[in-house]
């Protein structure tokens, strides 16, 4: 198997705004998600998230379908760095590892709201689906607890 490529074209991400960071942001996305379901059904809200894989995140996976996963490692680290998350990112030749023990959006939410909705880590794995769809690549993630999980990105075979 070939090693990932994670070059870093050094361009800034197409969203890396260094502001303050509003974490309400969540919130209102949390509560978003619920009312999409409830009124819509969890095939919009999926459809949604594959949108925004697909045409918001269009720059990290242009990278992706170029067989580079390095403009998804560059927004990672911006966003849970800017959001002080608690994460580690490991990178071996087969594969790339985010560990997020802590998620501050999840935990920020649950501070606020009575109830975290039961899809919001669904805006992730939905999300990474549709970014990879089509490309080299695979990203698997997996919820580990609340507020806390691993992603997973491998080559396809």
């Amino acid at each position: 198997m070939n090693a990932i490529n994670i070059e870093d074209d050094d361009k800034p991400l197409r969203y890396s705004d260094s502001g303050n960071v509003h974490m309400d942001f969540h919130v209102a996305t949390n509560t978003t998600i619920d009312f999409i379901i409830k009124n819509f059904g969890l095939e919009a809200m999926d459809q949604i998230f594959s949108r925004v894989g697909k045409d918001v995140y269009v720059d990290v996976r242009r990278h992706l379908m170029e067989g580079n996963a390095g403009e998804l490692l560059k927004h990672w680290r911006h966003f849970f760095d800017r959001e002080n998350a608690d994460y580690n990112i490991d990178i071996s030749d087969t594969e790339i590892v985010l560990t997020v023990r802590h998620c501050t959006a999840y935990h920020h939410v649950k501070n606020i709201v009575p109830k975290v909705s039961e899809h919001f880590c669904d805006q992730t794995i939905k999300t990474n689906n549709a970014m990879a769809d089509g490309t080299p690549f695979s990203i698997d993630t997996e919820v580990t607890g609340p507020g806390s999980c691993r992603q997973i990105i491998r080559k396809r075979l």
